[in-house]
């Protein structure tokens, strides 16, 4: 039995990737370790999305090299993102590394452990990026009673400023007997909150069926028993269907909650994006959910500094956010990413002018954020326990409105004992910096 330990980077689809990996381990006889300190080999799961990303992922594994060299830990496995889309320069700027593996072979990560342990020359290998599995068990690491579950790989949009599609492949839809039965041995498990996740998750279906299969698949989902909350992630704007928001109105186990990546409100700019619409199709589509689900979360991701951006295109972002008061809201730099279309476009902004539009952003939503969290005062919410904070004698957990890792946190006192996973009501009496403050009723 060798230890491994393992290190996971980027976006909720990588990690459970690297889930995969870890039971493939664990179930071929290795102890999979939290403490790094003399594992025999160290995997290194990595995103390369952004630059940001790029740049985490290649401090991390220097850090591992530090501890090899230290003698702290053995091997060193680099695989994920980064490894996928620069599978030559790793070994040749880093090659203190033992292995640089495609996400094609996650499914053989056993085998490929077995073989670095033995060998004395780096291990590289680079299948089919689309025989990354899918299916097979996972050895969770989020908490036991929420989960991600992802149910499509790849991207076939094309938007020009993402390199997903040439690192992970063409949009696929996972069977949804495989989803099903997947959700199913999770709910055994204790999992209470799934998150449906895929790079477009309203896309789900139309490469196997011609059209989206998402309302479909909730509706299977939602009939498990075990399963209390279902949360959608990714969900591309032109896809969204008047079927789906109307499931989202009345399937109780479907939260009222959607995340929505415009990207832009500029048509020129969402254009040069490959992405379609425009302020005012944005706002129309907002209202529209809105008028049926009066109480939802909405959620956004933004890009600014893309190349062309004016000043006008930015001024109607902003004027859009405004408008928009989204609940939840990330605006991000645009990053400039080798192999993009969007790499070689005319007009590129400084780095220091897309920042301070990213920040403007961001700013600009944390005053519309903190409304919205007062606006809550007075009001029931559901909420799932994430912990106790001995100090302040309180619980702290998320609302229906707040997804894990990224959205905010409510803080709450109760009269009885409560454990981690256990969903209450509380009554909301405060609110600060965006944060929940209540009691169980």
């Amino acid at each position: 039995m060798s230890k491994i330990g393992f290190l996971s980077l980027g976006c909720p689809k990588n990690q459970i990737d690297g889930e995969r990996m870890l039971a493939l381990l664990q179930n071929a006889g290795h102890e999979i370790v939290d403490d790094l300190d003399g594992a025999d080999a160290v995997l290194v799961n990595t995103c390369a999305f952004i630059e940001d990303a790029k740049k985490e992922a290649i401090e991390t594994i220097l850090d591992m090299v530090s501890m090899k060299e230290d003698g702290m830990i053995g091997k060193i496995i680099v695989t994920g993102c980064l490894s996928e889309r620069y599978r030559q320069q790793i070994l040749q700027e880093i090659p203190e590394v033992d292995a640089v593996c495609g996400v094609g072979a996650n499914g053989d990560m056993a085998e490929i452990v077995e073989q670095v342990l033995s060998a004395e020359e780096p291990v590289e290998t680079f299948p089919d990026k689309l025989l990354l599995p899918l299916n097979g068990e996972r050895l969770l690491t989020t908490p036991p009673y929420w989960t991600y579950l992802k149910i499509a790989e790849g991207c076939s949009n094309g938007c020009t400023y993402c390199a997903i599609p040439k690192i992970r492949g063409k949009f696929r839809s996972r069977p949804p007997e495989d989803i099903i039965e997947e959700a199913k041995k999770l709910a055994d498990d204790g999992v209470k909150e799934l998150i449906l996740v895929a790079q477009d998750t309203t896309r789900y279906g139309e490469d196997f069926c011609g059209k989206p299969a998402l309302a479909a698949l909730i509706r299977e989902i939602a009939k498990i028993d075990g399963i209390a909350w279902i949360r959608l992630l990714y969900c591309y704007p032109e896809r969204i269907t008047d079927e789906l928001i109307d499931l989202i109105a009345t399937e109780p186990k479907l939260l009222h909650y959607l995340d929505i990546p415009f990207q832009h409100a500029d048509p020129a700019v969402l254009t040069a994006m490959g992405r379609s619409g425009n302020k005012e199709s944005h706002l129309a589509l907002l209202q529209k959910i809105r008028e049926k689900i009066p109480d939802i979360t909405l959620r956004t991701s933004l890009i600014a500094g893309f190349p062309g951006e004016t000043e006008e295109a930015f001024t109607a972002l902003s004027e859009f956010v405004k408008e928009a008061r989204f609940d939840r809201l990330g605006c991000f730099a645009y990053s400039r990413e080798e192999g993009t279309k969007a790499y070689d476009m005319a007009d590129q902004l400084d780095e220091q002018t897309k920042l301070d539009r990213a920040e403007i952003i961001n700013e600009q939503q944390g005053f519309i954020t903190e409304e919205k969290a007062r606006e809550k005062i007075g009001t029931e919410q559901q909420v799932i326990v994430e912990g106790y904070d001995g100090y302040t004698d309180s619980y702290y957990g998320r609302s229906t409105a707040d997804a894990p890792e990224i959205d905010r946190t409510v803080k709450f006192t109760s009269r009885k004992e409560l454990e981690d996973g256990d969903i209450v009501t509380i009554r909301v009496f405060d609110a600060q910096d965006g944060d929940l403050l209540g009691e169980v009723k």
